[in-house]
């Protein structure tokens, strides 16, 4: 794939991604569901992302990002600490990686974030800040704190650094199964989408990169429609991490998606309820809405994946049981 300049996840940043979080990120395994391949007739593939220390995704793009800056300007650099804020993995994403790497980290979450995720973010060493109903209240905390304290902000999406990062799970599926016909990710603020999308069509332009969003509150998908990034009032689901707007000036991610998915759908909180539910019933884990979002747009939409090799990548497992119950009423197993 040229680099069109829009958004500078070359392949050759994500191989540098790679160099940098080895052995601090685990290569997860990427694993053949034997009861999902017979269900749809065709190859499904689970790339186990729940399998990171912190339970997500997250962690290589965080890990990337504060790594490279202390490669670039010194760990003095950092000294201030470093700053986020998250529906939850990012954030334990950042407070992990930081720990990890030696450097201070703030973590800005606003009310709404369940306390089993607030809790797993103290337990890694960072210091929490709850503010206001939503991921922008939060957002402006973490402003005040790199303008008036001198902290350095690592975004949870909108950044090559942490869109390479995510990359990485691009290369990993590609070495693992090298004839993928199609990849099915779930859609947010698109740095995973856009990492993995920018791996595989530098190196495989032909494998199908489907996004998946919520169907309330999917700022992406808004974005795309209009051509151009808009807000999106937030909604509950069982997906929460998939919530979140993708920020007016965005200045990555919205292009990258737009380059590198080949198609979308948005999925019912019903089906990602029933989704769940199968992949505790038929692959023993328990995993988050965003996890299941790819086997949920499969069910809802009949994607015809016949005789296809398809990956779900398995993004993160930070689900309390309290929401675990909530999926199983809409599901109606409860």
């Amino acid at each position: 794939m040229p680099d069109s300049g829009h958004h500078h996840v070359t392949l050759e940043a994500i191989y540098q991604a790679r160099a940098r979080i080895a052995g601090q990120v685990v290569r997860t395994p990427l694993i053949r569901s034997m009861e999902l391949s017979r269900r749809f007739d065709a190859e499904i593939f689970l790339k186990l992302e729940n399998c990171q220390p912190t339970g997500a995704f997250k962690l290589r793009g965080a890990t990337n990002m504060i790594a490279a800056l202390i490669e670039k300007h010194g760990k003095d650099s950092l000294s201030r600490g470093v700053t986020t804020a998250s529906t939850g993995n990012h954030g334990r994403a950042v407070a992990f990686a930081a720990a990890r790497l030696g450097v201070p980290a703030v973590i800005c979450l606003s009310e709404r974030v369940p306390d089993n995720k607030v809790h797993a973010i103290e337990a890694l060493g960072a210091e929490v800040k709850r503010v206001g109903q939503s991921q922008d209240d939060a957002f402006e905390e973490v402003a005040r704190l790199v303008e008036e304290q001198g902290m350095t902000l690592i975004p949870p999406f909108d950044d090559p650094l942490i869109a390479s990062g995510q990359g990485t799970i691009g290369l990993e599926l590609l070495e693992d199964q090298p004839y993928l016909d199609r990849v099915i990710v779930g859609l947010s603020g698109g740095g995973l989408l856009g990492g993995i999308g920018a791996a595989l069509k530098a190196i495989r332009p032909n494998t199908w990169v489907t996004g998946v969003s919520l169907s309330q509150g999917a700022a992406m998908w808004e974005s795309l429609e209009a051509g151009r990034p808009v807000d999106v009032e937030e909604s509950d689901s069982l997906a929460d991490s998939l919530n979140g707007g993708i920020g007016l000036s965005n200045r990555y991610t919205f292009d990258l998606v737009s380059e590198v998915m080949d198609n979308h759908y948005q999925v019912s909180e019903p089906a990602i309820a029933r989704a769940m539910i199968d992949m505790l019933e038929h692959e023993k884990m328990l995993v988050e809405g965003a996890a299941a979002i790819g086997l949920a747009a499969i069910e809802e939409h009949g994607v015809n994946v016949q005789g296809q090799k398809v990956a779900l990548i398995v993004s993160g497992n930070g689900v309390s049981l309290e929401t675990f119950d909530r999926a199983r009423t809409l599901a109606g197993t409860a």
